[in-house]
C-alpha cells in the first residue's frame, strides 16, 4: 500500500492493519505556488521521496500513479468532482450514491480499451458487460429508506 505524505495516513493505516502490511509513503516535493492567472493550477512537482513506513514495501512499487489516474478519470467523468463549479454534491448521501453508481458502471458497464472488456469480466466476477438497465435494475431491488421508516413506525 502506498499513500502520499499526509501525516494522518500513517496512523490510519496502522490502526487498520497493524504490522500486517507493507506500506510505503511517496512524498512529493513541490515548487513555488503559482500566482496571478496560474493560481488555479497546481504547483509543479519537482521531485519525490520514497519512504518505507510499515513492513517491507518494495521500493519499485511505492507509487500513487494508479490511484491518481483513477481520481483523474473520476473527476473528468463526474461534475461532482469538477473544481469551482456548482455541480458539487450538497448532501453526503447524494455524493455517496453518485460515487457508488459511477464505480459500478466503471467496473461492470464500461469497456476498457486496455482490457478489451470490463474489469469485472476480466476478474471473473461476471460473464458479460452490464447494460445501464441492468445496473439500474439493482436499485429497484433495494427498498428505499423512507419506505422502511414508514413501515417500522
Amino acid at each position: 500500500m502506498t499513500t502520499d505524505g499526509l501525516k494522518v495516513y500513517i496512523n490510519a493505516v496502522y490502526d487498520a492493519f497493524g504490522q500486517d502490511i507493507d506500506y510505503g509513503i511517496l512524498h512529493k516535493v513541490y515548487g513555488a505556488e503559482p500566482t496571478g492567472e496560474a493560481r488555479y493550477s497546481p504547483a509543479k512537482c519537482i521531485g519525490c521521496e520514497k519512504k518505507e513506513a510499515i513492513g517491507s514495501p518494495d521500493p519499485k512499487h511505492i507509487s500513487t500513479s494508479y490511484i491518481e489516474r483513477q481520481n483523474l478519470t473520476m473527476r473528468m467523468s463526474m461534475r461532482r468532482f469538477t473544481r469551482l463549479t456548482n455541480g458539487f454534491s450538497k448532501k453526503i448521501e447524494n455524493h455517496s450514491a453518485a460515487v457508488a453508481l459511477y464505480m459500478m458502471f466503471y467496473n461492470f458497464g464500461r469497456r476498457h480499451a486496455t482490457l478489451g472488456t470490463t474489469p469485472a469480466v476480466k476478474a471473473g466476477l461476471t460473464d458479460h458487460i452490464w447494460s445501464v438497465e441492468e445496473i439500474i435494475g439493482l436499485l429497484e431491488k433495494i427498498e428505499p429508506k423512507s419506505t422502511r421508516a414508514a413501515v417500522s413506525n
